[in-house]
Order: structure tokens, then sequence, then C-alpha cells
């Protein structure tokens, strides 16, 4: 039994486009979403002058971080990250609403909104600070204590026989 040569190319160009679609959505990114998620309402639609702490947080929900030294301040963080099969995941967009209310009255004072172009490279240093002395390995450190007789009680304590810190 012989297949036309029309069916078999036919069935070769089906089979390379299958191939080519699973490769292409092996490809595809994957999208991840962590942090605030505005459902009903935007952080940036807090009116200043007029909402306070108590309205912020029936609209937007608690804040995702406190300032450390000003518990005035909240901040909303989202971020939205993308991976590509194996590689590295890439962050594409991230924003910060940094809401500020007044100590007394806790009425909002400025809604200031941040996004990834705001945002500042670090260098992050990995180094150990140094420390003085030297470094001792595990053999140093295991058999550094045998002979200083710290680890038995002093003969004058107790009488033999009686454990240690046993007091009569």
């Amino acid at each position: 039994m012989s297949r036309s040569p029309a069916k078999a190319v036919s069935a070769a160009v089906l089979a390379a486009a299958v191939v080519a679609a699973g490769g292409l959505s092996a490809c595809s990114p994957i999208t991840s979403y962590s942090g605030f998620q505005a459902i009903d309402s935007d952080p940036k639609d807090v009116a200043v002058g007029t909402d306070t702490k108590s309205t912020v947080r029936a609209k937007l929900g608690s804040p995702s971080v406190q300032s450390t030294f000003d518990p005035n301040v909240w901040f909303y963080v989202n971020q939205i990250k993308e991976r590509v099969a194996f590689r590295k995941p890439r962050v594409t967009a991230r924003n910060v609403t940094a809401i500020a209310f007044n100590k007394e009255s806790e009425v909002v004072e400025t809604v200031n909104v941040y996004t990834l172009k705001d945002g500042k490279v670090i260098a992050f240093n990995d180094r150990e600070t140094p420390t003085r002395g030297r470094e001792m390995t595990v053999l140093e450190q295991l058999l550094g204590s045998v002979g200083r007789g710290g680890m038995l009680p002093p003969d004058d304590e107790g009488v033999p026989g009686s454990r240690p810190g046993d007091r009569r």
C-alpha cells in the first residue's frame, strides 16, 4: 500500500506546523503578579485633604508596608514579572504608591506614585566584614578545649558521688 506524494507532503507540513506551534508556545512568557492588587479601587483615586486613614483602609485595604520611621506613611506595592522558559525572571512593571497622613488629623497630605523608571539600581556587595583573629578549622575547634579541664567540676565542690550543682 503506497501513499500518494501529495498526502505525504501534506502530512509533513502538518507535522512541521505542530512542532513549530509547540516550540512557540514553550517560549511564551509566564507572567506572575505579586503585591497589592487593586480590585475595586485604585490608589490614585485617594483624595488629598479629604480621605483619612480609615477611608483609605476601607478603599484599599491594609498597606503593603508602613514606614519604619514614620507610621503615618503607608506604601502600596505591586509588581509584574515575566519568565521565559528557563531564564531568570525579569520585572516588567513595578508600582509603589506612597500615601502620607497628617499626624494629628490623620488626613491624607500627599499621594506619590513611583514606577520602575523611578527606581535606582544598588550595587550589592556580598563580601563579609573582616573580623579580628584567625579562622580555626573544625578540628582545631573540637580539640581546642582538650586539657583545659573545663568540663569537670572543681574537686572542692560537693561530696563524692553527688551531682554537679547539687548543694547539701
